[in-house]
């Protein structure tokens, strides 16, 4: 990544701290955001807070997309940030209306130690209710000041009568009771009934008004449960306003719970993992999320869904469930993680009134049936991402593949067959509806069981396709320790340990000199199952 000359002036600058003094109050506003773009990549918590206590707009963004190779802020930078909107709270200059925090968390324990999704949402939690605190902390002061304004006002009066001065009765009047009446608001917050322990009531809420609204994804489960609720509500000079929540290992009255809380205009999508919510619950959910009117995203990742209909009661919690994702008027993206619903595909998808941009349908076992309706739904030709990882292939499910991918051809961006069981003659059958994907960006088939011949022809198809970036692909069967089954498994390939005596790097010199020969030095060809992320593509 090549810096421009005001990031590389900007980096400079930052660096040494006890010069901020001399520099600071000279900056000009369009200068502050490179500054503290610098100061987040060269870590200076310092810089970090005096810049953003001093933030001249109204809106500050820090977090979203990421570049290749950019690292998210560390630990440090994003605590002197939410230090400096506290200390800006009772600055009179200070003009920041709008803190927007979303995607700003990484990976916990990463390189450069960033803070992740749940310890941001603890530290933005304990923000808002801090911040509370102290409002109504300088709130009470506010009030003693008045106190005692009201008896130097009520003793210079009587001190005036006692020595026959002629007094504007009206006026003092006046201002003693307005002086009198915010005296009595204050004992009527503190002493209403249920106000014990600081919790909040509705005097509370006219007395503090919202300076910063923050906006931020929200990571919640059992241990950040209690914080997250408090901070939701809790009525100070910060909001908190959630974009995407994320919950796990949450019950389905915990999840109402916090549903209920949020403002209902600022969430644009909720996934849920590892909380058993079987078919009831998720019927007993949609509702819910359906008063949501920005709601774009919903994911369910291993949460106990099972559709058997031999179970008492089962076909009218499917009527149930179909009638709730009719209501999710703006839905764009559904995943589904490891649930068990073979057959059922037609009872979920069928029931949307938008097609879908995103579908990942991994782990599902998808039937023959399941992949026929998807092909012919109304959701194929819209489709810019579809992950069928780990739902096996087989000759006779082909042809609703290629149909799926000529629907599809001219918007999928994104497509994952990872773990599919895909053999050489399956990708050959599979190859020209491949190639026809114009639109095509990144292509996931690791854990496919290639051989060397068969990984060659699939990158002599993708050097074809203009507009491909990535290609994570699998390693080739002769790369493998002796004693592989004939047909192994994805998770057969995924423990099954290398060949040491092979040499590494042949399998990449070999694709690489295909990429050369068709001067496709855009196109990056890696078998890194972990570090692959589509994402990342510009």
């Amino acid at each position: 990544m090549v810096l421009s000359l005001v990031s590389l002036c900007a980096s400079e600058v930052v660096s040494d701290h006890s010069s901020s003094p001399c520099w600071l109050r000279w900056v000009p506003r369009e200068l502050y955001r490179p500054l503290l773009e610098a100061a987040f990549s060269s870590s200076r918590p310092l810089a970090v807070g005096e810049l953003v206590q001093r933030w001249p707009e109204r809106s500050l963004r820090v977090g979203g997309r990421r570049k290749r190779g950019e690292t998210p802020p560390n630990r440090l930078c994003i605590q002197a940030l939410l230090l400096a909107i506290v200390r800006g709270l009772s600055d009179q200059r200070s003009v920041l209306h709008v803190l927007d925090l979303s995607g700003l968390q990484g990976d916990e324990g990463s390189v450069g130690d960033p803070m992740g999704g749940w310890s941001l949402t603890v530290a933005l939690c304990t923000m808002v209710v801090q911040a509370r605190t102290g409002a109504k902390r300088a709130q009470k002061k506010e009030g003693e000041r008045d106190r005692k304004r009201f008896l130097v006002l009520q003793r210079d009066a009587d001190v005036k009568r006692e020595r026959g001065h002629r007094v504007n009765a009206k006026s003092e009047e006046e201002l003693m009771r307005g002086v009198r009446r915010r005296m009595e608001m204050d004992r009527q917050s503190e002493g209403s009934p249920g106000n014990e322990g600081g919790t909040r009531t509705d005097s509370d809420d006219r007395d503090i008004d919202v300076l910063v609204h923050v906006r931020a994804d929200l990571f919640v489960n059992a241990r950040s449960w209690d914080r997250v609720r408090a901070a939701l509500n809790t009525h100070g000079p910060l909001k908190l306003q959630c974009r995407f929540l994320r919950v796990e290992e949450i019950s389905v009255s915990s999840i109402k719970t916090l549903l209920d809380l949020l403002p209902h205009r600022g969430l644009l999508g909720i996934d849920v993992r590892y909380s058993s919510l079987g078919v009831a619950g998720l019927a007993e959910l949609l509702p819910l999320l359906s008063t949501f009117p920005a709601l774009t995203t919903l994911r369910l990742h291993y949460c106990n869904l099972d559709f058997r209909r031999d179970l008492p009661g089962q076909d009218e919690t499917l009527r149930d469930l179909s009638q709730g994702l009719t209501k999710l008027h703006q839905l764009k993206c559904l995943s589904l993680t490891a649930l068990r619903l073979p057959g059922q595909l037609r009872v979920l998808l069928s029931s949307l009134p938008q097609p879908l941009e995103i579908l990942e349908l991994p782990y599902l076992s998808l039937s023959p049936a399941d992949l026929a309706y998807l092909s012919c739904s109304h959701h194929a030709s819209t489709l810019q991402q579809l992950d069928l990882s780990e739902n096996r292939l087989e000759e006779s499910t082909l042809p609703s593949i290629r149909r799926l991918l000529s629907q599809a051809s001219s918007s999928l961006q994104h497509l994952s067959l990872s773990g599919c069981g895909l053999t050489d003659h399956l990708l050959a059958l599979l190859l020209p509806s491949l190639g026809c994907c114009i639109a095509l960006k990144s292509l996931a088939l690791a854990l496919n069981p290639l051989s060397m011949a068969g990984l060659m022809d699939l990158v002599r198809t993708v050097v074809r396709m203009p507009n491909l970036r990535q290609l994570l692909y699998p390693n080739p069967l002769e790369d493998y320790q002796p004693g592989l089954p004939d047909l192994p498994s994805s998770a057969q390939l995924l423990d099954w340990p290398l060949d040491q005596m092979t040499e590494i790097n042949t399998t990449s010199i070999q694709l690489n000199r295909v990429l050369m020969d068709n001067g496709r030095s855009n196109l990056l060809l890696t078998c890194d199952l972990l570090n692959y992320d589509k994402d990342l593509i510009d």
